[in-house]
């Protein structure tokens, strides 16, 4: 079974990723977390196979979590969806080596993007 972790400040934004990407992926499991610290406790305990992170976020932010996740595990995959559209924060954080940076809101096209990426299951298409 995919683990997926989803790191988001907002419990809207956790329950509008989590239903379009269960609506295309099967045998999924989703663990969220409040904020990045959270997070990186979170990535720590349960070494999930994808982390999915909002770049602005309290207490540790997305882009310091991305690093911290790193530092733990250079091949951590991890998919950055966020409302942050800066070049340069983007250029930054592309160069961590995630695997895609997607702008919210999040909508159908951008979560068979994510679908994708995970691979697993039924896309819709």
């Amino acid at each position: 079974m995919t683990k997926i972790l989803i790191v988001d400040d907002s419990k809207f934004s956790q329950k509008i990723t989590y239903s379009f990407l269960n609506q295309y992926l099967k045998n999924i499991e989703f663990v969220f977390a409040n904020d990045g610290q959270e997070g990186l406790e979170k990535f720590t305990e349960t070494q999930p196979d994808f982390m999915i992170v909002d770049l602005l976020m309290p207490k540790l932010r997305g882009q310091d979590l991305i690093e911290k996740a790193k530092q733990i595990d250079r091949n951590a995959n991890v998919i950055v969806l966020s409302a942050d559209v800066q070049n340069r924060v983007r250029d930054v954080v592309e160069k961590m080596g995630v695997l895609s940076f997607i702008n919210k809101p999040l909508d159908e096209k951008k979560a068979k993007e994510i679908c994708d990426i995970i691979g697993t299951g039924s896309c819709g298409r």
